[in-house]
């Protein structure tokens, strides 16, 4: 067979083909070794996933009710399911209080203005639309305590969530780029040395083409592969708030159908 040799486009991130080879070899009885103790990895069957996020949300919601302690949480967006966590918290008739979520995204125009709540396919829009409109009203916290990214707290984002005492737990799920959230690897919003990310906090980004492409198969965009419906920038917390949650779980569960 010939061999026939290129490089990955210009348009993907990340290109050391060493690294990408050495990941290509892991065995898939080797998947779930890490050299840090801290970092599990677990693979579960994708009908699985959404379940155990489902239940993760409530029993740690349940957990913090039970003891009367605050819960801190930075929530993706935008699932329909999370009206399968209300539906628990309802059955249970668990106080959410003390519950306290924070949106770790959402869309922003080539300006800079972040898409407001009555957008519909808004963020901050789904999670009232799935997650507190859902859940009983007299189990709900105050709607205050469930935020989304504005451009009049954008600046004070990062800190909102410190003065909570950092997230207890932020779920996340990787896209085509491998961002969490919309921390793009290759926009210049986020280009620094490694120590001087790390710190990074919230801001509007520019969106990767693949993330456009992506997020054009999504329901709320018809699933239609419309690239021009997506929008071109996002708000979107920093690596400093991800580092600094107590918890962090990451779902790696892309799947093609």
């Amino acid at each position: 067979m010939s061999e026939f040799k290129y490089s990955p486009s210009k348009w993907v991130p990340f290109r050391d083909m060493e690294a990408i080879e050495a990941a290509r070899k892991i065995k898939r009885e080797d998947i779930t070794k890490h050299p840090n103790p801290d970092f599990k990895i677990e693979v579960y069957e994708d009908s699985e996933i959404e379940w155990m996020f489902i239940t993760d949300i409530f029993f740690r919601i349940k957990e913090a009710a039970d003891k009367g302690e605050r819960i801190v949480m930075i929530l993706p967006q935008p699932w329909p399911m999370y009206r399968r966590v209300a539906d628990l918290l309802n059955r249970a008739r668990v106080s959410c209080k003390n519950l306290y979520t924070f949106n770790m995204d959402e869309y922003a125009n080539e300006d800079g203005v972040i898409a407001p709540e009555t957008w519909p396919l808004g963020f901050t829009h789904a999670l009232k639309k799935y997650f507190y409109n859902e859940i009983d009203e007299d189990l709900r916290p105050p709607e205050n305590q469930m935020v989304g990214l504005t451009n009049e707290n954008i600046n004070d984002y990062g800190k909102m969530i410190a003065d909570h005492g950092g997230a207890d737990i932020c779920y996340s799920g990787p896209g085509w780029t491998g961002h969490l959230a919309f921390i793009e690897p290759d926009a210049p919003e986020f280009q620094a040395d490694l120590e001087e990310w790390k710190k990074m906090g919230p801001r509007i980004a520019t969106l990767s083409p693949f993330t456009i492409a992506q997020n054009s198969l999504h329901g709320g965009f018809g699933a239609s592969g419309d690239l021009a419906a997506v929008p071109p920038k996002a708000a979107t917390i920093g690596p400093a708030e991800v580092i600094g949650a107590k918890h962090r779980i990451d779902f790696n569960a892309l799947t093609i159908r």
